[in-house]
């Protein structure tokens, strides 16, 4: 059984897939997080403030395709394993364009019955770096509010910089018109 924490992004549609996958795991771990996403706004959202070990996701979503969610993560998160689990690759080479493409695996949902079995050399991979990988992750984490904390900062910094370059604009009419106020009533 692991025991170190792990975090998972589960990319699923499917209520009930989602519960399965999750049981199948707990059969093998205890201190699992799971962060549900089920589109690409979703999945960029939850990256921001959830950094997974493992990212398990299906092939078809209703909004996208698995291979737009795979170059979605090897954008953002290139060095996350990052595994299929599909009822829809039946075919080899679109199988095979997963792999070549960047995924660490896949695993049809057919065999969901032994996705724990499938997934422990991947989850024991995490364990086995999980000292190394969680001070990268702490790192991480802390970089994400930092990254939260000055966009936060810039956009009232600009929404001020628009208040006050509306002040200015006013002051300089009222110039203006004082300036031909004077004009006028030195001719």
């Amino acid at each position: 059984m692991i025991e170190s924490e792990i975090k998972i992004l589960l990319i699923e549609d499917s209520e009930t897939d989602a519960m399965l996958i999750k049981r199948q795991i707990a059969k093998i771990a205890n201190n699992v997080t799971f962060m549900l996403a089920m589109d690409l706004s979703e999945i960029e959202a939850k990256l921001r403030v959830f950094t997974p070990d493992i990212i398990l996701c299906d092939y078809n979503l209703p909004r996208c395709t698995g291979m737009e969610v795979l170059e979605l993560i090897r954008k953002i998160s290139p060095t996350t394993t990052f595994i299929f689990v599909t009822g829809s690759i039946n075919n080899e080479e679109l199988a095979a364009n997963t792999i070549l493409n960047g995924a660490s695996g896949y695993i049809l949902k057919k065999n969901m019955s032994n996705l724990h079995t499938r997934l422990l050399p991947y989850l024991q991979a995490v364990e086995k770096n999980s000292s190394i990988r969680s001070s990268a992750r702490r790192r991480v984490e802390e970089s994400k509010e930092a990254v939260v904390i000055i966009e936060e900062f810039l956009k009232n910094s600009f929404e001020e910089n628009e208040i006050h370059k509306e002040s200015i604009k006013k002051i300089k009419d009222d110039l203006f018109k004082l300036r031909q106020k004077y004009d006028a009533e030195d001719s």
